[in-house]
């Protein structure tokens, strides 16, 4: 099986799972909170070092306010019933994105968990939110320019230490549950040799059996990087 350091997730699907058992919309989210407990913890079994979720992107604003609301109320929940099992297991929790903009209830919670588990070195869990890769490519952008860096001294490495995903490796596989098969704006530069999976199963249907399938499936790969079969064999 090739390397898995960083394991990547788009959890997709909550909304159509739910409309397709005639529920709100927020039974499928809260549903998907409890498939992101059991991945959080088959992982954390399996010894996967980094464990990336797509919780929340910039676009997700433009939905409906109440649903909005719903899930960072969601998120807190989640956050303040976790965080004593987040120690236990030694896992370190990490925010990606633009934290600042994240209602203050949100934010006081994250940063609680965050300092809680700095110290936590099993596993790292990576929560995307209020994440764009497009801006987060921006971002690292400015931050270079500000410190007025030469187009000649810049390097991929000092490129990616102005990420969030500084001093972490890559994705090597990267998953998106509910059948939909694009990246929507998530690690962009940082997938750029990641192995994707697709699967038809709604995120709240996305347990440790549909998990190990996907690393079956992730174990026959052949990765090259650019060189071909014979050199990596």
């Amino acid at each position: 099986m090739p390397p898995l350091t960083h394991l990547a997730i788009i959890m997709d699907g909550n909304g159509r799972w739910a409309k397709a058992r005639g529920l709100e919309r927020s039974a499928g989210h809260k549903a998907g909170t409890e498939t992101a407990r059991e991945i959080v913890r088959e992982c954390r079994k399996l010894g996967i070092p980094y464990l990336t979720l797509y919780t929340f992107s910039k676009e997700n604003w433009s939905r409906p306010k109440q649903e909005v609301g719903f899930l960072f109320n969601l998120l807190r929940e989640f956050l303040s019933a976790e965080l004593p099992s987040l120690l236990e297991q030694s896992i370190r929790l990490n925010v990606l994105g633009e934290m600042d903009e994240l209602p203050m209830a949100t934010r006081q919670v994250l940063r609680h968990a965050v300092d809680k588990t700095a110290g936590c070195t099993a596993m790292n869990l990576n929560l995307a939110l209020n994440y764009s890769g497009r801006l987060e490519i921006l971002r690292a952008c400015q931050a270079l320019l500000r410190r007025d860096v030469r187009p000649e001294e810049l390097t991929e490495d000092m490129f990616a230490a102005e990420l969030y995903t500084s001093g972490m490796p890559d994705p090597d596989l990267i998953i998106r549950t509910s059948g939909e098969l694009r990246l929507s704006n998530y690690l962009l530069f940082q997938s750029a040799y990641s192995e994707l999976y697709f699967t038809d199963v709604a995120w709240p249907d996305f347990h440790a059996a549909e998990l190990q399938a996907a690393l079956a499936d992730y174990a026959a790969r052949q990765r090259r990087f650019g060189a071909t079969g014979e050199q990596t064999a």
